[in-house]
């Protein structure tokens, strides 16, 4: 039977290049580091202000996948952390398993109020003083905040070697500048989230998790175990 190729849109394969970049880019950071007990530690970082309802509730539903990621590389903490309204920005405890961790979503409704990045990077820096934090995953599509001081504390957090993985949704041009540099100065990576590739957050948050708890090789099997149902893998297959 002659083989039918498959039909990849220009939006898909733009997607999967930019997973494929998203995971170089990670592949190549230094090993994630652990705390005692050998355990990766990942902050998981959201803007809840009004604009990111959508975001929040598609995060809710695939939040599990960081721990089904993790769960065979070693194990994981994930405590999350959100601001919201007026200076309101909050942590939960660390959790170990994602039942306790939607629990915890469920409980915080978005609420108007400008980004507070800069106290997402302090806290971050904060708790690796307690325990070593092996990467920040963070979600969000803007910034209200002034760029120098985000770019100071971003460049204080790469000294400590806390990774950031900034995810941007939307298309604010302050947002996108902020987050890349974010990104360059603490050795992280950057992805841009467009309506088309907002689906695939499942896979990059899980690619972040397995580098946080078990660094290259358990990123490596997550992406071969992830590419089989991956934008990227349509694309190879409609050019073999």
């Amino acid at each position: 039977m002659t083989k039918q190729p498959v039909a990849v849109t220009p939006g898909e394969a733009q997607n999967a290049s930019s997973v494929d970049a998203f995971l170089k880019k990670v592949n190549q950071l230094q090993p994630a580091r652990r705390a005692a007990g050998g355990k990766g530690r990942l902050v998981f970082a959201m803007d809840a202000t009004m604009s990111r309802q959508p975001t929040w509730d598609r995060a809710l539903s695939i939040q599990s996948e960081m721990f089904n990621a993790a769960g065979a590389a070693g194990s994981l903490e994930v405590q999350l952390v959100y601001f919201r309204g007026f200076r309101e920005c909050r942590a939960s405890r660390w959790v170990q398993d994602a039942a306790s961790l939607a629990n915890a979503m469920t409980k915080v409704d978005c609420r108007g109020g400008n980004t507070q990045i800069a106290r997402v990077l302090s806290h971050a820096m904060a708790e690796n003083k307690t325990a070593l934090v092996s990467a920040v995953v963070f979600v969000g599509d803007a910034m209200e905040e002034n760029v120098d001081e985000l770019c100071e504390l971003a460049g204080r957090a790469g000294m400590l070697g806390i990774p950031f993985f900034m995810f941007q949704e939307g298309s604010e041009a302050a947002a996108t500048r902020a987050f890349k540099e974010i990104a360059r100065l603490t050795r992280g990576a950057h992805f841009h989230l467009d309506q088309t590739s907002a689906s695939i957050l499942k896979e990059l948050l899980a690619a972040a998790a397995a580098y946080a708890s078990g660094g290259r090789k358990a990123l490596e099997r997550q992406v071969l175990q992830g590419r089989r149902g991956c934008l990227a893998v349509k694309a190879v297959a409609s050019l073999s």
